[in-house]
């Protein structure tokens, strides 16, 4: 953990995804060009499947130094593979459009599921995956570091035969490609990867991704790219949403389960239950997760993970980019509030950025007032951001916060701010928690 003056330590996790994932390149290469890291020290990534694919590509180049050229290499090289990594070409564009739709009908049952088993091994994909991660990862240069003079990385997945998690270490294990295709290796469309004595599936059915372990990097905050959206819109009715629904879910299901484990770690030390000489630490989450609006397909549904259409690629990567954005966005707004800077506050705001609250806040006009008007307020504590509790970034940002009500009496509330695409706050909502 960081000690006061030296930069903040920063872990990165990446959700798997298959081809969604190429929103996740968009999102740390944007975050790597822009200096958004500035003042901070990257201590760790990882990921799953396609988040594990960009975890390591990301890391391969961060891990010869922090500095910008490093970080604009690896934003190079996220790009770099995912252009590499898209259909291209008549026949590519074919194949791509055939396993898409092949997903699609398998889903719906109008299609027999097959088994990659009956795939003669030259043509089953195995060897084109090992061959494109060699074109952009140089695995004979990567050792194991059990010194941790490197950022930590980490890659998911879950051995077949006796459901063990594992997460490949770059502190324990000297990587190689045939592990990160154990990471990647979903099930109806590869093999079980035989590595390291183990027996491998996508680690989607594990740690998705990777979160507990990645503690050991002794990160002061952990930043989740999310791919599969916590929250839809309406109920999910046909066959296409209904599967794509539990796709998500079951997704979310490890996530959810160890960033519980975070909090309620960092709510007993921050209740005085837990000491820090008792090697417990406080770790602030934060979540960027990509909203529901950017793949929602009523006729693909999560077969659209499959997708390696270059323009489909590149629209993810471009709303990657515009999320991070609005995470930036966000916590400079946060970062503000909590040092109660009023420069930086209305840098965050647009000027036209509007207020609206409701018990247990001052109840303001329901049309909203004007945000910047009510920054003395707001900056003399009227909330304070409970660090205990993750931060959200899907199509607003979420803060849980708590306040003092004018009886005195302490109160817990939820802050809900739109962003626009610069990042600057236009709307902040403050009302009940929950």
């Amino acid at each position: 953990m960081s000690t006061p003056g030296s930069p903040r330590r920063i872990a990165i996790a990446c959700q798997g995804g298959g081809s969604h994932t190429a929103f996740t390149a968009g999102v740390l290469a944007r975050m790597l060009r822009t200096g958004a890291f500035d003042g901070t020290e990257i201590v760790g990534l990882s990921g799953t499947s396609g988040g594990a694919i960009c975890a390591l590509i990301a890391w391969d180049r961060l891990r010869h130094g922090d500095e910008p050229e490093h970080r604009a290499a690896a934003a190079d090289a996220l790009e770099a593979f995912w252009a590499d990594n898209a259909a291209r070409g008549p026949v590519a564009r074919l194949q791509n459009a055939g396993m898409v739709w092949a997903g699609a009908l398998q889903g719906l049952g109008l299609l027999p599921a097959g088994t990659p088993y009956a795939i003669p091994r030259p043509i089953d994909g195995t060897r084109q995956f090992l061959e494109l991660l060699a074109r952009h990862v140089d695995f004979d240069a990567i050792g194991a570091d059990p010194g941790g003079r490197e950022p930590l990385l980490l890659l998911g997945a879950v051995d077949v035969l006796d459901g063990r998690f594992r997460a490949f270490s770059s502190r324990t294990d000297t990587l190689t490609p045939e592990m990160v295709l154990a990471s990647a290796a979903i099930p109806n469309l590869f093999r079980a990867v035989h590595v390291d004595g183990g027996t491998y599936w996508d680690g989607l059915f594990s740690q998705n991704p990777p979160v507990r372990d990645l503690l050991d990097a002794d990160p002061d905050e952990l930043w989740i790219i999310q791919i599969n959206p916590s929250r839809v819109d309406s109920e999910p009715r046909t066959l296409i949403e209904i599967s794509d629904r539990r796709n998500a879910l079951a997704g979310n299901l490890s996530l959810n389960q160890e960033l519980g484990f975070i909090e309620t770690i960092d709510r007993l030390l921050a209740d005085g239950e837990l000491r820090p000489e008792a090697g417990y630490r406080h770790v602030t989450v934060r979540i960027l997760e990509m909203p529901a609006s950017v793949i929602a397909s009523r006729i693909l549904g999560s077969a659209s993970k499959l997708n390696r259409d270059a323009s489909f690629l590149a629209r993810l990567q471009r709303r990657g980019a515009a999320q991070a954005d609005r995470f930036l966005g966000a916590l400079a707004f946060e970062r503000a509030v909590r040092a109660q800077d009023a420069a930086g506050f209305a840098a965050a705001i647009a000027p036209d950025a509007l207020l609206r609250s409701t018990a247990p806040f001052p109840e303001r006009d329901p049309g909203g007032t004007p945000l910047a008007g009510a920054a003395g307020e707001i900056l003399a504590g009227e909330l304070t951001i409970d660090a205990t509790r993750k931060q959200v970034a899907r199509d607003d940002a979420v803060w849980a916060v708590r306040i003092t009500t004018p009886d005195g009496e302490r109160a817990e509330g939820l802050a809900r701010a739109t962003l626009d695409e610069q990042g600057r706050v236009t709307a902040l909502w403050l009302g009940p928690a929950g």
